[in-house]
């Protein structure tokens, strides 16, 4: 087991969006644990789910009334299941995410992040074209995210906890190596079900590896007049 703790890679601004978007989803996720109706209705309200996109219609839930599917694929990024859910993957965004924002910009990055997760969805949607189960969380628009660092910031050093049978050690991994080594085990562990949405996961991935250079600030040069 390999878990990310901190990267070497500084930053130049305040990732003030990164921050925000991470206060988003804490507030979201105890708004439902601790609502009247509990977290299981919100899911069932806001959760995006395959069959309503690719059948163009929206399913009768008893005592649940859906949203309008198209905008369950926004609402659905920052819903999560659980603790574990949401501290894992606010951890890699806090971890990642700052330097793509420090990279990207505040706007820049905030559509960076919603395309690649709907791209994320419409991945999952596409290889689960007739699943009634919801699908929420941040993971597919964080696994862009990773995407991005890739390209960005391969040589950045990640300091990983590493859990290896009576192993335990901090080490100081390769970026570049963290990241496709989480890469392989999303393909990997793709078919083996366990409620995790794999395919949002790598499509997500590699979404921000392909879009993260169209998103590139246009970095200008500065003249002195005279």
């Amino acid at each position: 087991m390999f878990i990310p703790l901190k990267d070497e890679n500084p930053t130049s601004r305040f990732p003030l969006i990164t921050l925000l978007f991470i206060g988003l989803n804490v507030v979201i996720f105890f708004y439902q644990i601790f609502s009247p109706e509990g977290l299981q209705y919100h899911v069932l309200r806001l959760g995006a789910i395959p069959y309503e996109i690719t059948h163009f219609r929206t399913l009768a839930l008893p005592r649940i009334p859906r949203l309008f599917p198209p905008l369950t694929l926004l609402t659905a990024m920052f819903l999560h299941g659980g603790l574990l859910h949401l501290g894992g993957n606010m951890l890699y965004l806090w971890i990642f995410g700052n330097n793509v924002e420090d990279y990207l910009g505040s706007l820049r990055f905030i559509l960076f992040y919603l395309i690649c997760g709907l791209a994320a969805s419409f991945t999952h949607i596409i290889f689960n074209p007739n699943s009634t189960v919801p699908m929420i969380g941040a993971s597919g628009a964080i696994a862009g995210i990773l995407g991005a660092y890739l390209i960005l910031f391969p040589h950045a050093r990640v300091m990983t906890l590493v859990f290896l049978f009576v192993f335990i050690e901090i080490v100081p991994v390769p970026a570049a190596f963290f990241l496709l080594l989480w890469f392989f085990l999303q393909v990997m562990n793709v078919g083996l079900g366990g409620g995790v949405a794999w395919f949002a996961h790598i499509g997500g991935f590699l979404a921000g590896i392909f879009l993260v250079r169209l998103f590139k600030p246009r970095r200008t040069q500065k003249i002195w007049l005279n």
